[in-house]
């Protein structure tokens, strides 16, 4: 099986700084999109790091016998610990850190990871499901039945992330294992996107569009909503 990835990152329209950080390495197998917050450089800096952080550890460690969900795991515990350290040492970066979701093949499985509320979709045509879990506080109000799906417009905590990478040292990480088959997509994105474009315009744009023209459609459609965040979007193909 082959692995296909396009991906694009937009400012938004009502952002002076773009706060997300991507990663397409083939060669790894690795897939990441990162959403930085804490101030007009905190976010920049902690995506960046959160991504860069990672595919280095993978690099290193690929080959020290580790499980997937092993080295994953470990990827995201060495990113949290810089992002917290250099938040430490430089108070304009206090209280910085991302979300990241990575998604990383192995052999004819692949490992998404999450943190925050980025979030990663599986497409097995005709339908999309979102397979990452939000760590967010509309989240969590809705799975304890405090606020309705109808109440959602109106959730004035929309941006509240319950879990992070890097504002603390240590972190929790979400990791699944899904078995590709050819045909597959994975849609990987920040909030910019799943904050305003709906799972059911996604799907049909996923089911309308050539694989390498479902990023620009996706972006296209969240600043047509107003592009009110920094927005972030990757596809991967298994051919």
């Amino acid at each position: 099986m082959k692995i296909q990835a396009w991906c694009r990152t937009d400012r938004g329209l009502r952002r002076e700084s773009n706060q997300d950080s991507y990663l397409i390495n083939n060669d790894l197998g690795l897939f990441i999109v990162a959403d930085g917050m804490g101030g007009h450089s905190g976010g920049e800096v902690a995506s960046s790091l959160a991504v860069h952080t990672a595919e280095d550890f993978i690099a290193a460690h690929i080959k020290d016998g580790l499980s997937p969900r092993e080295l994953v795991t470990k990827a995201y515990e060495e990113s949290s610990s810089r992002i917290y350290d250099k938040s430490m040492k430089d108070t304009k970066l206090s209280g910085m850190g991302t979300t990241m979701v990575l998604a990383y093949r192995s052999e004819d499985s692949i490992f998404v990871a999450n943190v925050g509320d980025s979030r990663a979709y599986l497409y097995r045509e005709p339908y999309l499901w979102q397979i990452t879990e939000d760590h967010s506080l509309l989240n969590e109000q809705l799975r304890a039945g405090i606020i309705t799906e109808k109440q959602i417009a109106t959730f004035t905590s929309k941006n509240v992330i319950t879990r992070s990478v890097g504002y603390e040292r240590e972190v929790h990480v979400d990791v699944l294992e899904r078995p590709l088959q050819v045909g597959d997509g994975i849609l990987i994105c920040s909030d910019g996107l799943s904050g305003l474009v709906q799972d059911v315009m996604l799907s049909e744009i996923i089911n309308r569009s050539p694989p390498d023209q479902v990023v620009e459609a996706c972006v296209d459609r969240a600043l047509a909503h107003g592009g009110d965040d920094n927005v972030t979007v990757m596809y991967i193909t298994v051919t």
